[in-house]
């Protein structure tokens, strides 16, 4: 590694510490103001329901992030979520001694099939991953809408083993939040230490050198996305688990939420930049806005405001923080 390529990851390194204990400041000073507003906030009940709440974003944002960071976008999440949630609910309102185990495999199955589709269409025929996601978005909404003929599958139809996938909960811990910490740490490891992991975060950096040095970036394009397409599939059953009601409009509009959470952690649009530590912060953030906005009487037209607000400083601080780097390390060239 050159010495110019060293430093400029030492920068990188800085810039994210530095968001990343900012960020943790923010949340520290945002739940004590929101506490002494609602005493109810920081109870151990809320903040179980707080983390349960966050924990199917959470998951989407892990495959949302690697999708980010090779430069790309998936629209179509909340689409696939709903098309594996529905397909998943008919099977177990058909078969209702469906073991919840299969269950899951089933919408993680569909979701790897649709995520791969997508990966091949802009990996493969160079569709900008904007245009195809909106468009298979579309396609996946439409084939849920044709399988369900626009039917719901409500709770009574759902056997109780396959609602306890969400409700139930292993030594006081709700399995959301407990598969959503697997989720994490399995993705941790993946990023961080294995060649793949690397991989993603070369392709993104730059494409054109990731080429010369002889990564596949087509294949990695692609598995990012099958990933993506995955935990959409996972996210799908725990939704209808959760919520024990199956829609051809569920999640609608949901992956908006889910990179408002990735940007929020330090995840750069602009490709090659993100960890699962800041993202975990920035998913803490935005639930707890989801949480405590409510609880201290904001209105409901003020709320989507406040975020988007927070999304804007967030983005403005992570842009001043590269910019005080640069400019520090362009005095020491210099000197």
């Amino acid at each position: 590694m050159s010495e110019k390529s060293s430093k400029n990851k030492i920068s990188l390194e800085r810039i994210q510490q530095i968001r990343e204990f900012s960020l943790i400041g923010f949340i520290i000073v945002l739940s004590i103001f929101v506490q002494f507003r609602n005493s109810n906030f920081l109870t151990m009940s809320n903040i179980d329901d707080l983390l349960t709440n966050t924990a199917i974003l959470s998951i989407l944002a892990v495959g949302m992030m690697m999708v980010i960071i090779t430069r790309g976008i998936d629209l179509s999440i909340g689409a696939t979520l709903a098309l594996s949630g529905m397909v998943t609910s008919m099977t177990v309102s058909n078969y209702p001694s469906l073991h919840p185990l299969v269950a899951l495999l089933i919408g993680i199955f569909i979701g790897l099939i649709s995520g791969a589709i997508i990966g091949l269409l802009v990996a493969k025929f160079n569709i900008l991953p904007i245009i195809a996601t909106l468009g298979m978005m579309n396609v996946f909404r439409g084939i849920t809408f044709l399988i369900s003929g626009g039917k719901w599958v409500s709770a009574y139809q759902m056997s109780d083993s396959f609602k306890a996938i969400s409700t139930g909960s292993i030594l006081g811990i709700n399995n959301l939040i407990l598969i959503a910490i697997i989720i994490y740490l399995v993705f941790y490891y993946f990023i961080n230490y294995t060649r793949t992991g690397r991989k993603i975060y070369a392709v993104g950096s730059s494409p054109e050198s990731a080429k010369i040095s002889g990564i596949n970036v087509d294949r990695i394009t692609w598995l990012v996305y099958s990933i993506m397409g995955g935990l959409a599939g996972l996210s799908g059953v725990l939704w209808v688990s959760k919520f024990a009601s199956a829609q051809s409009n569920t999640a609608s509009g949901y992956e908006m939420n889910v990179i408002a959470a990735c940007v929020i952690g330090g995840v750069s649009i602009a490709g090659g930049e993100g960890k699962v530590t800041g993202l975990i912060s920035g998913v803490l953030l935005y639930g707890i806005l989801e949480n405590a906005l409510p609880m201290i009487n904001v209105s409901p037209f003020w709320q989507n405001a406040i975020q988007g607000a927070v999304i804007l400083i967030a983005v403005l601080v992570s842009a001043l923080i590269k910019r005080r780097i640069g400019s520090s390390n362009k005095i020491r060239r210099e000197d």
